[in-house]
């Protein structure tokens, strides 16, 4: 039902859209109104996953169902906008955990796996460049599909856009 592939340039705008929906539909629930509103200064599309080829997209019927990638580099989180927050310092797969990054999946295919084949696909991929863990930072909504895919919660923290602060949750995984 569901395929994978690298997410390419021409697939940004597309992407941009489906994050914007998720971020906005997603994360009800689990946020306040403000805290939605502020997540776009902190979440959002990273071009250089997509550029560094370990951004993937999973599709359904020929629409994209959800996204996702894994980094080699230092940044945790955040988008293109958000440079306070990126770090394109390459990590070292002996040592550091390579990072699972922008995970968003359609409002219209949610609990239905998407999330899950993207954590899949994204660690197999950091286990084959030499990476035995990975972190990453998940939102409120997420958490509960990483405690199932076997991520164990290493520190509560909140991020602050303006006055309003976002909760994260840094989460970690071993991969051998």
């Amino acid at each position: 039902m569901f395929t994978h592939r690298l997410a390419t340039e021409a697939d940004l705008d597309t992407l941009r859209g489906l994050m914007l929906a998720a971020i906005e539909t997603n994360q009800r629930g689990f946020l306040t109104p403000a805290q939605v509103a502020a997540s776009h200064s902190l979440m959002g599309l990273d071009t250089q996953l997509v550029a560094d080829r370990t951004y993937f997209i999973v599709e359904c019927d020929g629409r994209i169902a959800g996204c996702g990638g894994w980094s080699y580099r230092a940044g945790v989180y955040g988008g293109d906008h958000s440079t306070a927050l990126r770090n394109a310092t390459p990590l070292d797969p002996a040592t550091d955990p390579a990072r699972i990054r922008a995970m968003y999946t359609h409002p219209d295919f949610v609990r239905r796996g998407v999330g899950r084949l993207i954590l899949e696909v994204c660690e197999a991929a950091a286990r084959a460049a030499g990476f035995r863990h990975v972190v990453l930072m998940g939102t409120l909504s997420g958490e509960p599909l990483y405690r199932a895919s076997g991520y164990a919660v290493a520190e509560h923290r909140a991020d602050t856009v303006g006055d309003v602060e976002v909760p994260l949750i840094r989460m970690t995984k071993r991969l051998d």
